[in-house]
């Protein structure tokens, strides 16, 4: 698996992130929607990343940057075909590896409180995530779960 600084220009990861907005609306009430579309992913406080395996794309994951110690992760996807197959572990991991890299203390984020996300939920806190207050703009939302990690 290669993970690499993706310009959203392709036809297969515009593909899954819009795979990915169409399940947000799909499961959570629109005002409780975070997940950013392409224009805000190209935003230069983000850094975006996806994982291919011969060419075929496997997920995505980016990082926004909120201040000089303080991240977000956004638009974490796997692709259907690859789920279960480690490519949110590895793609967290590099990320978490950059955030480190880029003098970043705090990476928290934001996920659904329905059982569609519990594992996500559960992959992060795998990874040393906990619970936390809304952070950044966020407002309390009892669709929303809010987790961070001191780096």
């Amino acid at each position: 698996m290669q993970i690499t600084i993706d310009p959203l220009t392709s036809a297969d990861i515009i593909g899954l992130l819009q795979q990915h907005l169409d399940d947000m609306y799909a499961t959570s009430p629109a005002e409780s929607v975070h997940a950013l579309d392409l224009d805000k992913l190209r935003q230069p406080e983000i850094t975006f990343w996806s994982a291919r395996k011969d060419d075929e794309l496997l997920g995505c994951l980016a990082l926004k940057v909120l201040d000089g110690d303080h991240a977000e992760l956004k638009s974490m996807r796997t692709a259907p075909a690859a789920r279960g197959k480690g490519v949110a572990s590895a793609l967290l991991q590099h990320a978490l590896l950059h955030a480190r890299a880029q003098g970043l203390r705090q990476v928290s984020l934001e996920t659904g409180t329905m059982a569609y996300f519990a594992a996500a939920r559960s992959l992060y806190r795998k990874f040393g995530f906990s619970d936390c207050p809304p952070f950044a703009d966020y407002q309390l939302d009892p669709n929303s779960a809010f987790m961070t990690l001191h780096l």
